[in-house]
């Protein structure tokens, strides 16, 4: 027992060297970010909200404001490419220029984090990469989802006319990433938008979007969720043109049969435990009468909260990783207490690399990688982003942005009209190793100190 404890009590002290040694996809799945969106009528003081983690163990750690523009006549925005990047002090991306498509006449302020996330009209962006068939990746097109992102935020008010704007700019310039899902919401509604590529070699995209109802809650894990499209209901389905017809010249789908989007485009999405377990963990802290099954391959595109949710309850949510349930990495680790009682070790932490759970002969849903929780350990930067149509623009949108593991951070609000940032919030954390200077560094080393005596610490940190 004492080498156990010794182990728990020494391994935070190298995650940082740890982290950086695995590639941002595990066991070839997608599994770097959670997005949770809300209705306005399922908040408790009538935002719209999306959301996102970016699990990532090289994506940008820093914020800046990109200001509201107006551009000459011919003039052009670049596209780019983005490629892992290793000769620096830390695993990062570098963006390569592979061409231009027509700039806007006019382009919005936004804050701009790895994925761009709200602009001064309070359209939020969340993100969840599904992955999708290899078949449909094409090198072709010039648009990527961070790009995409931009455009939306840069472009467009509303989430319908973001998704109109995806629509027609993949379709002329090429979508040219994995599958993703974005949510996408203004002070009215919240969407949920799957985009796909066309096939090898060719330019376009295939993609189907739905609305959250006004009094429903949903959540993307890194999986395809949208099923059955009705296009003959507009107000809650958008679609390409091509939705059907590229399923069934492909073979994966027969006309005469059920249509869903996620088996013809991302059947092996719904496999994945990693994404079934945090959907079904959502809707199980937020809709608990719903006694889902946690082993289900399915659960409903949305639900409708118990309780009206508030920010609180996201944030929660947000660092949860299935304490008290069957499923919590750290219920084997224990210790004997003074009353003689067996108890979780203060020790024990749910978010250790991938290492130790072998070395704890821990397992789950991911197999030897234990359970893909919610709150991880290297999630890069997370964002709730409430639209609030009752409030001016200026200070309606906001986004509430936490660095490093949710679980060991707190949320800042940042407005979305606002110009400038703390100097902090804007230093980029990893190209250059450690630093004093930025903000990332500061809750990553708040949050390896939290791993050494997690029973304990979590709750100061809270406090």
């Amino acid at each position: 027992m004492r080498n156990l404890l010794l182990v728990l009590g020494v391994y935070g002290l190298f995650t940082l060297s740890l982290t950086a040694q695995h590639p941002d996809w595990e066991a070839n799945y997608p599994d770097g970010c959670t997005s949770i969106t809300a209705g306005r009528g399922a908040t408790a003081d009538g935002s719209v909200i999306t959301s996102h983690t970016d699990d990532s163990h090289r994506t940008r750690s820093w914020m800046d404001i990109t200001p509201a523009a107006r551009h000459p006549r011919n003039a052009t925005a670049t596209m780019y490419r983005r490629v892992t990047e290793d000769s620096l002090k830390m695993p990062a991306y570098r963006h390569i220029p592979i061409g231009e498509i027509p700039q806007a006449k006019e382009t919005y302020q936004f804050l701009n984090t790895a994925y761009p996330c709200m602009n001064q009209y309070q359209l939020g962006v969340g993100e969840s990469t599904f992955g999708g068939r290899d078949e449909l990746q094409s090198d072709a097109g010039l648009i990527d989802c961070q790009r995409l992102c931009q455009l939306m935020v840069e472009r467009c008010k509303t989430a319908r006319e973001a998704i109109e704007l995806a629509g027609e700019l993949t379709a002329r310039y090429g979508w040219n990433d994995y599958g993703e899902c974005l949510t996408i919401a203004d002070k009215k509604e919240v969407w949920h938008l799957e985009i796909a590529g066309p096939g090898k070699g060719k330019v376009g995209s295939v993609w189907a979007a739905q609305r959250v109802p006004d009094n429903h809650i949903s959540v993307n894990a890194n999986a395809s969720r949208i099923r059955e499209i009705h296009l003959d209901d507009p107000d809650h389905y958008m679609a390409s043109k091509n939705v059907f017809s590229l399923a069934a010249e492909a073979g994966w789908w027969q006309e005469g049969e059920p249509f869903e989007f996620c088996y013809a485009y991302a059947p092996e999405s719904r496999t994945s435990m990693a994404a079934r377990r945090r959907e079904w963990r959502v809707f199980d802290l937020l809709a608990p009468s719903l006694e889902l099954d946690p082993n289900a391959e399915n659960y409903p595109f949305s639900v409708q909260p118990d309780e009206k949710v508030t920010l609180e309850d996201l944030i929660t949510v947000f660092s949860d990783y299935y304490e008290g349930t069957p499923f919590d990495m750290t219920k084997n680790l224990t210790v004997t207490n003074e009353e003689g009682m067996t108890v979780i070790s203060p020790l024990a932490n749910p978010h250790m690399p991938y290492d130790m759970n072998k070395l704890f002969h821990i397992n789950g849903g991911w197999d030897w990688m234990g359970e893909r929780t919610i709150a991880r350990w290297y999630t890069m930067y997370a964002t709730i982003i409430q639209c609030r149509d009752w409030l001016p623009d200026e200070i309606g949108g906001v986004v509430w942005l936490a660095l490093d593991n949710v679980a060991s951070s707190i949320y800042i609000p940042i407005y979305c009209s606002v110009t400038d940032l703390p100097v902090a919030y804007k230093t980029p954390g990893r190209p250059g190793g450690y630093t004093r200077e930025s903000a990332w560094w500061a809750f990553n080393r708040l949050g390896t100190l939290t791993a050494q005596r997690w029973g304990d610490m979590r709750h100061d940190v809270n406090g």
